[in-house]
């Protein structure tokens, strides 16, 4: 019970991070969401073998993290539960993969163990550039922003509404938890074979709950109009805000900079 009512207010937390004032939190969400876009699309184009040259792009989180007083370390624990399955995607490189790529004196590196660090490297960088861009700007505002750089308004309402799903449900989910455990009298109903008709009700009650919203928000007047916190309009802070970081993006995608850095400093 404790552990479902602490995930609420874990997901709860993000949003409660959007509601803060800095430079970057004013900025446009157009501006931010062009931006990860940009940076995604240039991590995920890297070769399999390129690893180091990904080290940069560290930058762009770190900065925003620090620029919009983020809580390092739960960033952090959000960005880590992607390493599981991203090692389960590239768990199976090194297996079909056995050229050698590197070698380190008598140490030959497969290949597919640089594959398979790389897709980590590439999970932790998006992961952390997404998780980064919804703590400072706030899902809503960012599917505001989707439907004004033209996606279907329809599909921008249901991404919004998945989102805001988690919630019903996991609250539900916590209720359900703690009817079963008052009524658990020691281990009854505890076991296994309870939780398929356990997980049938609360698909049912979340189900009844959202019917509840959905009625609510109609007879407050919704449209299928989404309404962002912030109204703010596309000036020249924003566009220099994506202009720089694109540049940015762009120059350590063509030029592998840690490369360089070695071999500047062993002079070769």
């Amino acid at each position: 019970m404790l552990a479902i009512d602490g995930t609420l207010f874990d997901f709860k937390r993000l949003d409660l991070l959007a509601m803060r004032e800095s430079a970057v939190h004013r900025l446009d969400p157009r501006a931010k969401v062009l931006t990860t876009l940009v940076f995604i699309v240039c991590v995920v184009s890297f070769g399999r073998y390129e690893l180091a040259a990904m080290l940069p792009f560290c930058l762009f989180p770190i900065a925003l993290l620090a620029l919009g007083d983020l809580p390092a370390g739960y960033i952090a624990r959000k960005v880590l539960v992607v390493i599981p399955f991203a090692v389960m995607v590239g768990l199976f490189n090194p297996l079909f993969d056995r050229q050698v790529i590197l070698q380190l004196g008598p140490l030959g590196i497969w290949g597919g163990w640089l594959s398979c660090l790389s897709i980590v490297v590439r999970a932790l960088l998006t992961a952390a550039a997404a998780i980064v861009l919804v703590a400072v700007t706030g899902f809503p505002a960012i599917c505001v922003a989707l439907e004004q750089l033209g996606m279907p308004r329809v599909f921008a309402v249901q991404l919004l509404f998945l989102y805001r799903y988690i919630f019903v449900l996991t609250d539900e989910g916590g209720r359900v938890a703690r009817a079963r455990q008052l009524r658990s009298c020691g281990n009854k109903g505890m076991g296994l074979r309870h939780f398929g008709p356990l997980l049938g009700h609360l698909l049912l009650r979340t189900w009844e709950r959202a019917e509840r919203i959905h009625m609510a928000m109609l007879a407050r007047g919704f449209t299928g109009e989404m309404h962002a916190r912030r109204r703010g309009r596309f000036g020249a802070g924003d566009v220099l805000f994506v202009l720089g970081w694109s540049a940015l993006f762009v120059t350590f995608r063509l030029y592998n900079f840690p490369q360089l850095l070695g071999m500047l400093l062993l002079g070769s």
